[in-house]
């Protein structure tokens, strides 16, 4: 794990936060835990290849007024990346829970991008009423088979591998993939800081080779339990954000959102891209801001 000391100075300028540490069982999970004491938190879920820096805004934005609780999985950003772990749903799951357990957090609203989307909701829909407002964040939480070609290519056995790991070949593509403004470089070194070396990226390949496959694989199983449990989101506020020009995550998910939660307030925003809180930051730290 990375820790507080270690974190260079140029980061800290636009990562402004001490993490705390987390014993999983397996390694050391780092999260943010920022703003006022409380048993009411925001829980922030980040995907791949992202870790909590992706929502350094959105902490700045509400841990005036609201707890802030921001993990990084095990594998990812600042948490330890172990080599001999199995990164399945499933176990990203029972860290995350087992880290609420800890905190004794009675309320719990939820934000969920990418990979966070089927981990954070496969985490908070058992737990019923504790479950309060939720975000949606260009994510899928349901099997499907719509899978762009770059992401097929990178889960080919061993040439995957070695593109993902070897040359960085998922995290580096993904800062300017995943934007449609040009990203400062302070920022884009931030979202790669935690991924510099093959052992360091065991994680961003790992979720790339476990996406379900609808094949009865345990993350097929996983994926379908949340699915079934979805429909528990009409009885919760929920607005969905999505950006309308991400390369992964297109209309058909969100088309797919909207059908499943009619009720759900939703925005398109057809300028951003996959890292919408990027390319659509302020637009997005209001209506969050406003929502949560």
């Amino acid at each position: 794990m990375v820790t507080a000391a270690q974190i260079p100075s140029w980061l800290k300028e636009i990562y402004p936060f001490t993490p705390k540490s987390f014993e999983t069982g397996a390694g050391a999970l780092s999260y943010l835990d920022e703003g006022p004491r409380s048993d009411e938190a925001v829980l922030m879920v980040h995907g791949n290849p992202t870790w909590s820096f992706f929502y350094r805004n959105v902490v700045l934005a509400l841990r005036d007024r609201m707890r802030c609780i921001v993990p990084d999985h095990l594998g990812c950003g600042l948490s330890d990346k172990p080599q001999d772990y199995d990164y399945t749903l499933g176990n990203h799951i029972n860290n995350l829970t087992a880290l609420i357990e800890s905190l004794g957090l009675k309320k719990i609203h939820l934000i969920v991008h990418d990979w966070g989307g089927p981990i954070g909701l496969g985490t908070m829909l058992p737990l019923g009423d504790k479950l309060g407002r939720v975000v949606i964040l260009n994510t899928a939480a349901f099997a499907d088979t719509v899978i762009p070609a770059s992401i097929r290519f990178c889960r080919i056995p061993l040439i995957g591998e070695i593109a993902v790991r070897g040359f960085n070949g998922f995290a580096w593509p993904a800062t300017w993939m995943a934007v449609t403004q040009p990203l400062p470089q302070p920022v884009k070194n931030g979202f790669l800081f935690p991924y510099n070396s093959w052992a360091n990226r065991i994680a961003t390949h790992r979720f790339v080779r476990d996406i379900p496959k609808n094949t009865g694989q345990p993350n097929d199983i996983a994926l379908a339990k949340i699915e079934q449990a979805l429909p528990q989101l009409r009885t919760k506020a929920v607005r969905i954000l999505w950006g309308g020009k991400d390369f992964c995550f297109n209309r058909h998910y969100f088309d797919r959102w909207q059908k499943l939660l009619p009720d759900a307030k939703a925005d398109y925003l057809d300028e951003a891209g996959h890292y919408l809180l990027e390319d659509a930051k302020d637009f997005c730290l209001k209506t969050i801001a406003g929502h949560i």
